[in-house]
Order: structure tokens, then C-alpha cells, then sequence
């Protein structure tokens, strides 16, 4: 976010985690290879591959009915990644809905083959990080090897509207360091006595995960996207924010020990199978994006949300990175200079109301430009 603060994160916590992360190696890559398209980067990332498509599963516009619809069918037509949002209100009062995201992905493992997971979970206000760890290994243990956790320092619609709690952005990230802690500490199985600055924990998972599972830090901004590659698996991001601030992470991973091109990058990318129209239809449910992360993450409310993003965002400015269009060249040129980027997972988001005419349209026209040979 552009209005991030100095932050003095508790260096016991930053210790602590990057310990665990030393002799985690939680996502174990394998070596380097040829991709199709002529980059080299690992092949596999704990079974999440370069160059897979993800599928988002927007809880603020569709009722989780839909949503386990579209997500099994989604899979079914190759996407091999369900991703899902996970909140207590919309963006936008417009958007008209929300369901909780961990019943939802309880409800559609077992109709679906791909991988799943929020994007993302704030484990540190609305929920304890004991429970997100518990909740997680739960889902892994109906879904193993396909369960990833998203996790952010939140937003004031969800956390503050919620608990009526909303720390400034230094306590957030302080609070998510140290929520990532306890989580990776629980998932391993053992007792854990953990006394940090916000959270205590005297308590073990009696059914932690077989195999650690990828939890990938989500990150807008400068100081963020270096703290994401300091304590996550990996990043989840929008592609403005991954290619200007794609070195802060890389740099972050580094300082911890890890290498970048061994981490699974899932960036968020907005697209419309249709004219114009369609679009502007679909934004308006969206407006909000580009000031989401520079003021309005810190507004309670979706109505005020709304009202501010239609006085202060043209349509013209949301639409601006969205891939809009019958031409499968306009999708497909999009998603390969987010590949060519670095991204390993692109997560198509349509807002518009079809979402099976999207996922037909990709299956058909785009997933197989990009398919891998077996």
C-alpha cells in the first residue's frame, strides 16, 4: 500500500519464524527445467506448477450455491486452482453477498480435482490463528495435497466491521508475522507454547497435516511485498503492485534464505468475455480496485465504500488492466505477460454475471495455448 508506515516489527517473532522456516523448506521445489513458453523456473512448487490458471470465486458477488457450482465446474474444464475470497462484507454494498469462504471450499473438494484456498484469510482479528491452522489441516485432511491458506493483514469492512478492532498497519503486519508463526508451529503437530506480543497459544493439533501446507502471503505495497517474501511460501498480489514491487519480495525471500523462482507467485488478473458494455457492467460491482489498497481498505462499511469509489474512480481507470473481449489473442497476450513477469499461478476474475460463459471461453479459447506436455 502506498500509505504504509516505518514498520518495527517484534524481532522475536522475526527470529522465531525465520527458524521455522529454515528447516521447514515447506514447499520443496523441484529442480529447474524448460517451461513451454522458453523460461526456466522450477517445475514443480509443492504441486502448484508454473504456469497454472486459477479460477476466483468471488463470495462478495455470488451466493456460495453458485460458487461450488462454478468452482466444480471450473475444474472440471482444466482449471487447476480454485481460489476463493474470504469475507464478512463486500467491497461494495452492490456486490450483493458473502458467504463463508472455509465452507464453501469444504463444500466443493469433494466435487472438484484442483487445488484451493483463499486469497486471502486475515488470521489475526476476526479470526485467532489457532483456529485458521485448525480450520486448514481440517480442509487438508478431506483434501490432502491440494489446500493452500492465503493470508493478509485484512481490511477495515471485514476486521473492524466485525470486532471493532482496526490497528494501525505497523500492528497488523506485527500481528500477521506472528499469526504465521503459530499456524506453521501448529501444523507441525507438536505441543506448542507460544507467549508472543499478541497471541498465546498452550495447545497441540491431534491432526496436523501429513505434509506442510503452502501458506502464501498476500502483499499491495512496497514495504509489504518485502515483508511477504520475508514470511511467506509464496505471494499473492494484483499485477500492478507484483511489477513494480516484484524485486522487494524477491529481495525479502532472500533475506530469509529462500529462493524467489522456488515460490509460487498468484497474481489476480480482472477479465471480461464480452464488449464493452459488459464491462462497465462488471466494474461497476468492482470500482473500488484501484484505490483499494491506497485508502479504501481502511472503510468499515460497503455502502461508504461504494459511494466513494463512484465519485472518486472512473470506469475508465478500472478497466484500464482488465483483458476485454471475444478475441481469444486479447486473454491470451494478457495472461502471457503475466507469465513472462514471473507469475506462476494467474487467477482469472470476471465480475461480469455469466461466469460460466468465462470458464467455457477460457477452457475452449485460452488453457490450451498454455498447457504443458505431459
Amino acid at each position: 500500500m502506498s500509505s504504509e508506515p516505518a514498520l518495527s516489527p517484534d524481532r522475536r517473532s522475526l527470529l522465531f519464524w525465520t527458524t521455522m522456516m529454515a528447516g521447514a523448506a515447506s514447499l520443496g521445489a523441484s529442480p529447474a527445467r524448460a517451461q513451454p513458453d522458453g523460461h526456466s523456473g522450477p517445475q514443480e512448487i509443492g504441486g502448484l506448477r508454473k504456469g497454472m490458471f486459477s479460477f476466483m470465486l468471488a463470495h462478495e458477488q455470488f451466493p456460495v450455491t453458485e460458487l461450488v457450482q462454478l468452482g466444480a465446474l471450473a475444474s472440471k474444464s482444466g482449471f487447476q486452482v480454485l481460489s476463493t475470497s474470504d469475507h464478512f462484507q463486500p467491497w461494495q454494498a452492490n456486490e450483493g453477498h458473502v458467504g463463508q469462504a472455509w465452507v464453501t471450499l469444504g463444500a466443493l473438494g469433494g466435487q472438484s480435482h484442483s487445488w484451493m484456498g483463499t486469497t486471502v484469510t486475515c488470521p489475526t482479528l476476526r479470526y485467532n490463528p489457532a483456529v485458521v491452522a485448525e480450520a486448514f489441516a481440517t480442509l487438508d485432511q478431506l483434501y490432502p495435497g491440494r489446500i493452500f491458506l492465503g493470508v493478509g493483514s485484512g481490511e477495515a469492512l471485514n476486521e473492524e466491521a466485525a470486532t471493532g478492532a482496526w490497528p494501525k498497519w505497523p500492528e497488523r503486519w506485527e500481528r500477521l508475522i506472528e499469526a504465521i508463526a503459530v499456524i506453521r508451529q501448529l501444523w507441525t503437530g507438536e505441543h506448542v507454547s507460544f507467549k508472543g506480543k499478541y497471541y498465546t497459544v498452550d495447545a497441540k493439533l491431534y491432526d496436523a497435516p501429513a505434509k506442510p501446507i503452502p501458506l502464501l502471503t498476500a502483499a499491495n505495497g512496497k514495504k509489504s511485498m518485502r515483508l511477504a517474501g520475508q514470511h511467506g511460501d509464496g505471494l499473492i498480489s494484483d499485477p500492478v503492485s507484483w511489477k513494480k514491487w516484484k524485486s522487494e519480495w524477491e529481495a525479502g525471500a532472500r533475506e530469509a534464505g529462500k529462493n524467489p523462482a522456488d515460490m509460487p507467485v498468484l497474481i489476480e488478473h480482472y477479465a471480461v468475455v464480452g464488449g464493452q458494455e459488459a464491462a462497465k457492467q462488471a466494474a461497476e460491482l468492482w470500482r473500488f480496485g484501484p484505490k483499494a489498497w491506497h485508502s479504501l481498505f481502511d472503510v468499515p462499511s460497503p455502502a461508504a465504500i461504494q459511494q466513494q469509489a463512484e465519485q472518486q474512480v472512473p470506469i475508465e481507470q478500472v478497466l484500464k488492466s482488465w483483458a476485454v473481449g471475444t478475441d481469444p489473442e486479447v486473454h491470451i497476450n494478457a495472461v502471457k505477460e503475466l507469465f513472462d513477469s514471473g507469475a506462476t499461478i494467474v487467477n482469472i476474475h470476471s465480475g461480469q454475471p455469466d461466469q460460466r460463459k468465462v470458464i467455457e471461453f477460457y477452457a475452449s479459447h485460452v488453457l490450451p495455448k498454455f498447457r504443458q506436455p505431459a
